[in-house]
């Protein structure tokens, strides 16, 4: 496989062709913009599909997310990620009241505070309040389920070979792209020499609360690909999910960071694929 694809999370009643029926076109037509259409094929590209991992057993397809309510949001984790996106999307959209100036509910820090801002938003508007609790909760299972980790992750490298030289990963699929790249590497003694570009095609939703991966020395992240290879992180300014924009001082200065411009959908995975930007970055890896 040429061109590995991470997606990112709500993903759970979709599969991996569906998803590439989507982010297929859209990799070619980045491609183009950058001046390497042709360069695959459509054999070169896979999904590492991991939604269903998510499901619950015995769910039909028309049923949608659990009937989530503010008082779901847990404590800790949950929270504190709710509260960033709280604090981002403020930052980013000045029609949303920052977190500590509502006052309209008794503790303006509170779950249902945040989640009433965020609807308000023109980044949540037409995202449902059980979806927004629904999303937090996957990335603390990833985060925290040792068991599940380990599954979804092994999605990926399964997928992943000597002869794979680009990986793309989406939302919370940049932070399981990077950790399966680190567990390649670990069980293949070190070495990964086939991974010539991460095209990351959304900032990590994650490293400003907690940062992730195998950290040896106790600061910075690991380097998840071979000496030489490089490292593309892409985000919209006004992407709420990839509040983090700048991965160097996490990662190193060794990391290519954009900022790109994806109009109304600034954290759809089709707009930051068909952008020129990332494009470039996938047409670099595959040479």
């Amino acid at each position: 496989m040429r061109v590995a694809c991470v997606h990112g999370i709500g993903q759970q009643v979709l599969g991996e062709e569906t998803l590439l029926g989507e982010w297929w076109p859209a990799l070619r037509d980045g491609l183009t913009r950058a001046g390497a259409a042709g360069t695959v094929d459509d054999g070169d590209v896979g999904m590492a599909f991991y939604g269903d991992v998510f499901r619950p057993a015995g769910q039909r397809l028309d049923v949608g997310d659990p009937p989530y309510t503010p008082a779901d949001v847990d404590d800790g984790f949950e929270r504190d990620l709710l509260l960033a996106w709280w604090a981002e999307a403020a930052r980013v959209d000045p029609g949303v009241v920052p977190p500590g100036a509502d006052t309209l509910v008794r503790v303006p820090g509170s779950a249902q505070a945040a989640l009433r801002a965020l609807s308000r938003s023109r980044f949540f508007a037409k995202v449902a309040l059980r979806a927004m609790v629904s999303d937090l909760k996957q990335v603390r299972r990833y985060l925290t389920d040792p068991g599940l980790r380990d599954q979804v992750r092994d999605r990926v490298v399964g997928l992943i070979d000597a002869d794979t030289p680009v990986v793309v990963g989406h939302s919370l699929g940049s932070v399981v792209a990077y950790e399966a790249l680190c567990e390649y590497r670990t069980r293949a003694g070190g070495e990964r020499p086939g991974v010539g570009d991460v095209g990351v095609a959304a900032g990590d939703p994650e490293p400003g609360v907690r940062p992730v991966g195998p950290r040896p020395d106790g600061r910075g992240g690991v380097w998840p690909c071979p000496e030489g290879a490089a490292w593309t992180n892409v985000a919209d300014s006004a992407d709420v999910v990839a509040f983090v924009k700048d991965l160097r001082p996490l990662f190193g200065i060794e990391v290519r960071s954009f900022e790109v411009d994806n109009g109304a959908h600034a954290h759809s995975a089709v707009p930051y694929l068909t952008d020129a930007v990332t494009g470039a970055a996938i047409a670099a890896g595959l040479r």
